[in-house]
């Protein structure tokens, strides 16, 4: 069994593996070749212990599981064993390949739901999940221009230096969420924010918006205001919308009603609008499976 570290797994995955990946379990989801259950939280003292767990036929299973503890490391662990022989391929231990499993399902999604000309970037978040965001979109989309946003000047500063010199896109800091998203043919939302962090007006028409961060009724970074604007909503897993212990942002909102599949847009059941597209990641099960048997096959 091979066993991979952060460091490891960096080296080895690339991000046209990983958007690969998650197009084949796309098309597995559509054919009937995908399980991929909600995931489940096993409560803790002050968070949970979660679980995540798929298979994609003809590739493998297995889970990942991490905790949501404020106090304990951050460490994760995903398990592949071969769809065959129920062999362990393989694990990976760290945050990488969750992260990079989560940016790949947003490359993906801009691939399907932007214009093929999208070609700047408005990313209002500088965290992990913003950066595998910009790492996954490098193999869709020649980006052009990236205007990055947080509230911290340091780290929107360190976050525009480090996209220059490791992922050679031209990114420069800006103050304002307003300034980073206006003129953006692609807009990122990749935040802990519990409250909007832009406004839908502030969006240029025709846009694609994905929101990485909070989706809750009581906390989300996306203005509900931006859903009824948006010609076409997609998610990668509404098996997952319906099942968030507190309900979700578009919950009794007729455009909950109007959201789609990812899987369901790959497949053409589903045309991409000349319109504004909003993208709801939620992580859908089995994609760090296929993410990660890339490693181990």
């Amino acid at each position: 069994m091979i066993v991979l570290d952060d460091a490891a797994v960096r080296r080895a995955l690339t991000p046209r593996a990983a958007v690969d990946a998650v197009r084949a379990t796309l098309a597995a989801q559509h054919a009937g070749g995908l399980s991929a259950p909600p995931r489940v939280p096993v409560p803790l003292a002050g968070g949970d212990l979660v679980f995540t767990a798929g298979r994609v036929a003809g590739v493998g299973y297995g889970f990942r599981v991490y905790d949501t503890m404020p106090t304990t490391g951050a460490d994760q662990v995903t398990v592949v064993f071969d769809d065959r022989t129920g062999e362990v391929l393989g694990a990976a231990v760290g945050t990488w390949l969750g992260a990079a499993r989560t940016g790949a399902i947003g490359a993906v999604a801009v691939d399907l739901l932007a214009d093929p000309a999208a070609a700047t970037v408005g990313l209002v978040g500088t965290g992990t999940q913003a950066w595998s965001q910009l790492w996954a979109l490098r193999a869709v989309r020649s980006l052009r221009e990236v205007r990055v946003h947080s509230r911290d000047r340091g780290r929107r500063e360190r976050f525009a230096h480090r996209c220059r010199a490791e992922l050679d896109l031209a990114a420069s800091p800006v103050g304002e969420a307003r300034e980073a998203v206006e003129e953006a043919d692609l807009v990122v939302l990749a935040t802990n924010s519990g409250t909007p962090v832009i406004e839908a007006d502030w969006v240029r028409p025709g846009s694609h918006v994905t929101t990485v961060g909070p989706k809750g009724t009581g906390r989300h970074e996306c203005p509900v205001a931006l859903a009824a604007r948006a010609g076409l909503i997609a998610t990668d897993s509404l098996d997952q919308v319906d099942r968030y212990a507190h309900p979700y942002f578009l919950t009794g909102t007729p455009d909950r009603a109007r959201m789609v599949s990812l899987a369901a847009v790959q497949a053409g059941e589903v045309a991409r609008p000349d319109a504004t597209t909003l993208f709801c990641s939620v992580g859908l099960a089995g994609t760090d499976v296929a993410v990660a048997a890339t490693l181990f096959t």
